[in-house]
């Protein structure tokens, strides 16, 4: 299992990195340039420009390495892993559109919020009703760090479970607002993903081949994303990247231990959704000031500390991490 591990994290480290080395200036030679939204922080306009759709690297890095060190369990029929990839791929494909309408239009306005929710709710329905008829997981809920599992109607499952993934996927992705910020925040997850791989053996290897390879890309992404970030990942990888965290989560057959391990993305959601419903009930009064959660430290909230976006990638990386060790300490005596 070590070795298959290590080999997916290097696999999809060297591909990423190669394949941004090109495809950033091709980005950079098609003007597919980020916009900045005109009520953001006004020293992000220097970021205006900037390629976006950087997620391509490290998407194209974890099926190269799915593919490899994943190809002895694909003859064996053990498919997990690309299950994995092909529902983030799904997301990320909504992300794709959402990217090339943005693009076209030249605006930081992509597929309407309506059209989103529904192609993602749609994806998460067919990839929980899969992944239930195939046994991957139970309908049966497993609660972290009290070790008991409680039964619940297999359609009120599916129900829940379809909004949590779609919770968690946009989660992901208000959560990448400065440079690196969602790439550092997520590493520590896929980190833990592969630590439970170790803790619970060779039933879980493809889910830990997946989430190595995760690993990889994102660090190599991590290279060019960041502060000063030389390419974004754009709504094409943001929303992969909620895609793959939802999805393993599912497939530990552990959606809860998102609450813990998911913090960070938890504590952005919360902070839109608190800014957005006290704006409408004070009639134009602010709990932050401005949401999400990171703009609101980077504008002095509260203490009046102006957080630099380096400091703001160590906080959220720091805290992330944290919370992946609790996590893990929460599901040890599991199995």
């Amino acid at each position: 299992m070590t070795v298959r591990l290590i080999l997916a994290f290097c696999i999809s480290f060297v591909c990423a990195y190669a394949f941004g080395k090109i495809y950033i200036p091709w980005l950079v030679k098609q003007k597919f340039g980020q916009e900045i939204k005109e009520i953001g922080p006004y020293w992000h306009e220097n970021k205006r420009g900037t390629p976006t759709m950087g997620g391509v690297m490290f998407i194209l890095g974890i099926f190269i390495a799915c593919m490899t060190a994943g190809f002895q369990s694909i003859l064996q029929g053990r498919l997990v892993h690309l299950f994995i990839f092909a529902f983030a791929l799904v997301f990320g494909a909504i992300g794709f559109l959402d990217d090339w309408e943005k693009l076209k239009h030249k605006a930081n306005l992509g597929l309407s919020g309506w059209v989103k929710l529904a192609l993602q709710l749609v994806a998460a329905f067919i990839y929980i009703f899969f992944m239930i008829r195939l046994e991957y997981i139970s309908s049966h809920l497993y609660i972290p760090f009290f070790n008991v599992s409680v039964y619940i109607p297999i359609w009120l499952y599916i129900v829940i479970s379809a909004f949590a993934i779609v919770g968690t996927v946009n989660a992901v992705n208000i959560t990448d607002g400065v440079d690196g910020l969602a790439t550092g925040t997520s590493i520590p997850v896929f980190l833990f993903f592969v630590a439970v791989a170790f803790l619970w053996g060779d039933k879980f290897l493809e889910a830990g081949i997946f989430a190595s390879a995760m690993l990889g890309g994102l660090f190599a992404f991590l290279i060019y994303n960041f502060n000063p970030a030389k390419v974004f990942m754009g709504d094409t990888g943001s929303l992969f990247l909620g895609g793959a965290v939802a999805a393993m989560a599912f497939v530990y057959d552990m959606p809860l231990i998102l609450l813990t391990l998911g913090i960070m993305y938890i504590i952005e959601t919360l902070s839109d959704i608190i800014q957005v419903g006290y704006y409408k009930l004070s009639h134009g009064k602010r709990v932050f000031r401005m949401a999400p959660f990171h703009h609101h430290l980077e504008l002095g909230g509260w203490t009046g500390k102006k957080w630099k976006e380096k400091e703001l990638f160590a906080l959220f990386t720091s805290v992330s991490l944290l919370f992946a060790v609790l996590s893990f300490l929460g599901i040890m005596r599991r199995y």
